[in-house]
């Protein structure tokens, strides 16, 4: 899309939507369960041009929450839409919507269980309890096929938020972030990624989307901050990364994904892993899950 001349704002939306709807991540469908049993997704989305920024929480029945950010965001007064007034402007805007059983997979009813044996919520990147039963846990799970980390099937690991980051041939930057967030989460509980600032955020500078313990990065107001030490320290983008998550996240776990406005990629973590990929114009492209 990019090499095609697309705004950067159009191309995070559409990276954004496919990763709701493949079920491995957790976001749309394959989100995070709260403690009843059912989906609550939360979205954002910022233009880098103008800052201009939509977002929405308690979604259950919207298919694409990222979508529905980028309608508050173009379409309504508004900057951040939740619950019954997201689902309703949702519907006034003609998107598709769902029943939230669409949204819950069989793994991530076997990961509430865990959670709930554990009496725990999980976060993203967390190894799996030690001395869990996670086969049993998950039993008739398909497994995702086989795939393993660190010995363990794939699918007991905690599903991950998704985000893009990008910047396009005019040097404008954008953002979006979109998540199901912590299963076995109170109801009600809203996390980093629809806030602007926290989760998700873009400007002249940069433009960034974290994952990981949503209280830490709302303590932190992460990703302002990385385009902060950008402005105010003259940092470039890799080492503004590095620092705000080494002096900011104080014990929370968390990772992000950053770009800049001449077209630098980074992105930077201190907890177990994060599952990224980036490509830049020369050529170069990157998938990594671990340091």
């Amino acid at each position: 899309m990019l090499r095609a001349g697309a705004s950067a704002l159009d191309v995070v939306e559409a990276v954004v939507r496919e990763l709701e709807t493949d079920p491995f991540f957790n976001s749309g469908r394959g989100s995070a369960l709260t403690r009843r049993g059912t989906v609550e997704m939360e979205a954002s989305i910022m233009d880098g041009r103008g800052r201009r920024c939509g977002a929405v929480s308690g979604v259950s029945t919207v298919k694409n929450p990222v979508s529905l950010a980028r309608r508050v965001m173009d379409k309504s007064p508004h900057s951040y839409l939740a619950f019954e007034g997201a689902e309703e402007f949702a519907r006034e805007q003609g998107l598709e919507t769902v029943d939230n059983s669409y949204f819950i997979t069989e793994d991530n009813v076997g990961m509430l269980k865990l959670a709930k044996e554990a009496g725990s919520i999980l976060f993203d990147y967390r190894i799996p309890l030690a001395g869990t039963d996670t086969c049993s846990a998950l039993a008739g799970a398909d497994n995702h096929k086989g795939m393993v980390m660190n010995g363990l099937p794939i699918s007991i690991y905690a599903p991950e938020t998704v985000g893009c980051a990008a910047v396009d041939s005019s040097g404008f930057t954008a953002a979006a972030t979109s998540t199901g967030g912590l299963m076995n989460k109170m109801t009600g509980r809203i996390g980093d990624s629809p806030l602007i600032g926290s989760g998700t955020y873009a400007c002249g500078a940069c433009a960034v989307s974290c994952t990981g313990e949503g209280e830490a990065i709302i303590r932190s107001t992460l990703a302002r901050d990385v385009a902060a030490v950008m402005e105010y320290k003259g940092l470039p983008l890799q080492e503004a990364v590095d620092y705000c998550v080494k002096e900011r996240l104080d014990e929370g776990f968390a990772g992000l994904i950053a770009v800049s406005s001449t077209g630098e990629v980074a992105y930077g973590f201190n907890c177990t892993g994060m599952f990224r990929g980036c490509a830049t114009e020369d050529g170069f492209m990157e998938v990594g899950i671990w340091e």
